[in-house]
């Protein structure tokens, strides 16, 4: 009885590894199909390394290295304006950076037409301070400095209206903001430009209340601008004139009133002449 059990006992687990031995061959065999098929791909269908994206990269997001990797890219397939490597995609430097146009997502290769050129920009929203707001205000060759602003040049805002007072309606001119910062001129925020151009309205970079001021101000009366120095740190005080203080005209001091006489005081008696009431006057005494 031994025997028959040892006997059975030593088929099963030469049973057992025969199919341990077949299984293991078959899944070699398997293993050594796609690596033959991946490489037959592979020579039908060569890859390049290009810059790639780490990556989510939002519009506005200034590119730097640690945005970026290398990536493998089919390369019958490759989409017009790839970067093979970093000196490519930064030709200047990492200093002049490029900013993203259009937003990407890992694994995607970078391409110029999602990107500024070095240096460029993507537009006045990425400029503007967090709780800053852009304005714009209708200039023209007089009331905008001749054409010489150029986008991150500094301005005071000049008021000019009519204002009621205590001598009726007159005109002033008074500068109602100081130092505010141009972030566009018409159509353009490019800092590098150096052509004069009249514009017709430039931007600038506000709080919201100053927004509302300058709304205010542009539609009760006219704005000039006036180009503050590159240098110039201080801040201009208040500012206001009219007619009469652009000329020296003293106003004329009202005439005072002049008081009038008291009248003279009158002294009476009153008599009775028969049914009649009768008031005769006659001198004061004190």
């Amino acid at each position: 009885m031994r025997t028959v059990f040892g006997l059975v006992l030593m088929l099963g687990l030469g049973l057992a590894g025969f199919a341990v031995y077949m299984i293991k061959g078959y899944f070699d065999q398997q293993q050594a199909i796609i690596a033959a098929e991946r490489n037959a791909a592979a020579d039908r269908m060569p890859t390049v390394e290009v810059v790639g994206v780490g990556r989510p990269l939002p519009y506005g997001t200034v590119i730097t290295r640690a945005d970026l990797k290398p990536i493998r890219y089919t390369k019958d397939f490759l989409p017009e304006g790839t970067f093979a490597d970093l000196e490519e995609l930064f030709p200047e430097g990492e200093d002049v950076s490029r900013i993203v146009l259009r937003p990407m997502e890992p694994n995607e290769p970078v391409l110029a037409s999602k990107i500024t050129t070095p240096g460029g920009d993507a537009g006045i929203s990425t400029r503007l301070t967090a709780g800053m707001r852009a304005f714009a205000i209708s200039v023209n060759a007089t009331s905008g400095v001749s054409g010489f602003l150029r986008p991150g040049d500094r301005v005071d805002v000049y008021w000019t209206g009519s204002v009621s007072g205590g001598d009726g309606r007159r005109e002033v001119t008074k500068l109602i903001e100081t130092g505010l910062e141009l972030v566009g001129v018409d159509q353009t925020a490019e800092q590098g430009r150096t052509e004069a151009m009249v514009a017709r309205t430039v931007t600038v970079q506000v709080t919201p209340e100053q927004a509302a001021k300058l709304a205010q101000a542009q539609s009760t009366g006219s704005l000039a601008l006036s180009l503050v120095g590159l240098f110039d740190e201080e801040v201009a005080q208040t500012v206001e004139v009219d007619q009469s203080s652009l000329l020296g005209i003293i106003p004329e001091a009202a005439p005072q009133a002049v008081a009038a006489p008291p009248e003279p005081e009158v002294c009476s008696v009153r008599t009775r002449r028969g049914a009649e009431v009768v008031e005769i006057a006659i001198p004061c005494t004190n």
